[in-house]
């Protein structure tokens, strides 16, 4: 039997030798040492439903068979030479890419994480339109380099002490807590109607790209009114602006489309993808139309970005989203978590909003004056988490249980879970 240092020597080594910015989740946090589908095993062998899946990683389950299979085949044939050499797999994941993605996105560039892929889009903009302004979302999340952390809208994760100039942002469309204390529809969308201001009157008229997940995930969950971002398309496009939309969490079936925007009714000019791209495999790219992508000549490599490998894992993916219909369960899934947290709302109070598009659902919970309870979704995620229930949290206030897991979840799974969440929202309102 496999031996194990366990939780609390864990700590300990963390403490020594990892650098304090990295935290982690719960008081009394397991040690995962398994994973199977939508299930995680801690080192005492105690099973957990995943809700989180990694943060919007593990879309096709913990250690899927089809795509541990692929990748294994492949590090047992050739597992890195760089993307500088010619081999089979980036092409055609390139060209799956081009046949998934809305609209004229065509060309892609791989890397490893989502933040490269983020910065490399944002560069993109820059080469095609010859500026160098950018305007962001309040509250949006885009990496951790220095222009992407400097994208986001979200202060704790603003850990850059020199801020880079050029950079706008706009007020998010979060309906509930709605930045111009406004409601929709007598708003007019008016937090999108503020970026030709914003653009008119805070830059030099000469705006590179505006960024933005099409839905907020470390923001809290945050969906966009219908209509929000063909008025964002409308008012960039008579500013020369471009478009770059942010699916590293949204992606893959997610939200019951292949990529989150798609629920918008709008075509972006860059694209970025990662986490659910590899399964839990490091990779990521961004996408762009032959027009834009064309403009990028000068020579550019990533020594790890779409290595044989993590193009093998983005192959399979692809496959098994498409095989496995994981777009059909999302959608299913979805409707049910969403219609039996707002079951539990009727009753608790404590809910405030839910909101959310497929397996992408959050729960704001709120104080009876709809201030954020943070202090009771730490103990409601820790003791979901003793119940065998692993849920994220996100949000501004960090007040929004996060509802990501991985797209082969049942509806049993769901119901189980619903039925634990009521108990322990009962103990701790």
């Amino acid at each position: 039997m496999t031996s194990y240092i366990g939780p609390e020597k864990i700590l300990e080594k963390k403490k020594k030798y990892i650098m304090p910015c990295l935290g982690h989740f719960y008081q009394n946090p397991p040690e995962f040492v398994k994973g199977k589908m939508q299930y995680l095993y801690d080192n005492t062998g105690r099973e957990y439903v995943d809700f989180f899946a990694g943060v919007s990683v593990i879309n096709c389950g913990h250690c899927n068979p089809e795509i541990t299979k692929a990748v294994c085949d492949q590090v047992n044939d050739l597992q890195h030479v760089c993307n500088i050499y010619l081999t089979e797999n980036f092409v055609n994941l390139a060209e799956k890419l081009a046949e998934v993605t809305p609209g004229a996105l065509q060309k892609s560039f791989f890397c490893s994480t989502g933040t490269e892929a983020n910065e490399g889009a944002l560069l993109l903009a820059q080469l095609y339109t010859g500026n160098d302004e950018f305007i962001g979302l309040r509250h949006g999340l885009h990496g951790r380099t220095k222009l992407t952390m400097n994208l986001t809208g979200i202060s704790m994760w603003r850990t850059d002490p020199h801020p880079v100039g050029g950079i706008h942002f706009a007020p998010n469309p979060n309906c509930y807590r709605c930045p111009l204390k406004r409601s929709y529809p007598e708003c007019d969308l008016e937090c999108a109607n503020m970026i030709e201001d914003i653009i008119s009157y805070a830059t030099s008229d000469k705006v590179a790209a505006f960024i933005a997940e099409p839905i907020q995930g470390n923001g809290g969950i945050v969906v966009p009114p219908k209509n929000y971002f063909k008025r964002v398309r409308e008012i960039l496009a008579k500013h020369n602006t471009l478009m770059i939309i942010d699916e590293v969490q949204t992606g893959f079936a997610r939200t019951g489309k292949m990529f989150a925007i798609e629920n918008f009714g709008v075509e972006p000019d860059i694209m970025t993808m990662a986490k659910a791209l590899g399964n839990g495999v490091p990779i990521s790219a961004f996408i762009a139309s032959p027009k834009i992508a064309d403009i990028y000549v000068k020579p550019g490599a990533s020594t790890l970005g779409g290595n044989p490998v993590s193009t093998a894992a983005g192959m399979a993916v692809l496959k098994y989203i498409l095989e496995h219909d994981l777009m059909k369960n999302a959608q299913k899934r979805g409707v049910q978590l969403r219609e039996g947290l707002q079951d539990i709302q009727k009753r608790h109070p404590l809910i405030g909003d839910v909101r959310g598009l497929g397996l992408m659902v959050g729960a704001e919970l709120v104080n009876k004056d709809k201030s954020p309870a943070a202090d009771k979704l730490d103990k409601i995620a820790e003791e979901m988490k003793d119940r065998g229930f692993i849920i994220g949290k996100n949000g501004i206030f960090r007040n929004v249980l996060a509802f990501q897991p991985p797209l082969i979840i049942t509806e049993n799974n769901i119901d189980n879970m619903l039925d634990t969440l009521e108990n322990a929202i009962k103990k701790f309102e």
